[in-house]
């Protein structure tokens, strides 16, 4: 197996590099709304849509509406949505709303951005009874149970909603998953910081970066996950269609990073990962020009079921945990 250094070491760096993606096309005006101020992306995201200045602004399209909620039981959403909401509406001209239903009346599109993923659901129902394209950051929810029934209501009402990690559309991860100079992958490893928090599936919390990064590399199709834990972080090994393996390593202790290193029948590949906050923001913008959501339903359930199925290993001391019957397990019946 030949393994690429120096010409892998000048790619690295090239991609580290900022970027910008190419911007959305100019089109009909779309007013945004956005449920949950109390999470860094709201701030960010809306600056990028309504500055004038920024790579990826298109004219027409602003956030001008946001509900503030957060969750009183996690701190960092406590500390920081009055900071947020401050900005939003002082600086970024945004209009509040006391309920989300007053404010899809006067929008077009939600974003959901509350950091806890608990309240998802309930935020995300009334825009999609309202008939808006909805994107929810990540998590989309604290359970698969919720996730579910997420995708369940928007079909029902013909809606289109979609979630992702911004680490799906980093360039360096896009470029790991198009990587055809190595051969068929045969194992994809991803790494990324992971600290938890007690309402959310372990992984779900700030390990969904790494995970993302690794369905985005590796596609659909796991069929199973084992996980061992320690205070130093987890390692979630799964098992893909055709033999293939992924690994997740949710880094807790140790220096904060994110890659991924691909493994194929030809040769070796590490290559960066992180931010893509304007690439992201690009995504969102074309969805909700166009009503068609780039990241199917069928993925992010299983990102989800992943993440879930990975902490019902951990409870069986490591022992494999099937993706599809635990899907199986928490899907209502009709």
């Amino acid at each position: 197996m030949m393994t690429r250094t120096a010409p892998r070491l000048l790619l690295t760096a090239l991609l580290s590099l900022t970027v910008s993606p190419a911007p959305a096309e100019e089109g009909k005006p779309i007013r945004i709304g956005v449920v949950g101020l109390d999470t860094s992306h709201a701030k960010a995201f809306t600056d990028l849509i309504n500055d004038p200045e920024s790579a990826v602004h298109v004219p027409g399209v602003a956030v001008v509406a946001a509900v503030k909620q957060s969750s009183a039981d996690i701190p960092s959403s406590v500390e920081r949505v009055e900071g947020y909401t401050e900005h939003l509406v002082k600086n970024r001209g945004v209009k509040l709303y006391d309920t989300i239903e007053a404010m899809c009346q006067n929008v077009d599109a939600v974003m959901i951005e509350s950091v806890d993923g608990r309240p998802h659901l309930a935020q995300a129902t009334p825009a999609l009874l309202a008939g808006k394209p909805t994107y929810i950051d990540k998590p989309i929810s604290a359970s698969l149970k919720d996730t579910l029934a997420i995708f369940a209501l928007a079909k029902k009402h013909h809606t289109q909603v979609w979630s992702s990690s911004n680490l799906r559309f980093h360039a360096g991860v896009i470029a790991a998953r198009d990587d055809k100079t190595i051969g068929e992958q045969t194992l994809v490893f991803s790494f990324g910081p992971s600290p938890t928090e007690e309402h959310h599936p372990d992984l779900a919390w700030y390990g969904i970066h790494p995970v993302e990064t690794l369905f985005t590399v590796l596609g659909n199709g796991c069929e199973s996950v084992a996980r061992i834990s320690t205070d130093k972080g987890d390692l979630a090994s799964g098992t893909w269609s055709g033999g293939r393996i992924g690994m997740v390593h949710g880094i807790r202790g140790g220096k904060v990073v994110y890659g991924v290193k691909v493994f194929g029948t030809k040769g070796v590949a590490e290559y960066p990962a992180g931010g893509a906050y304007p690439e992201i923001v690009t995504e969102i913008i074309k969805f909700f020009q166009t009503g068609v959501a780039p990241v199917p339903p069928e993925t992010t359930t299983e990102i989800m079921a992943f993440m879930e199925a990975a902490d019902e290993s951990k409870r069986l001391g490591g022992a494999p945990v099937s993706i599809q019957e635990w899907i199986k397990k928490n899907t209502p019946a009709e």
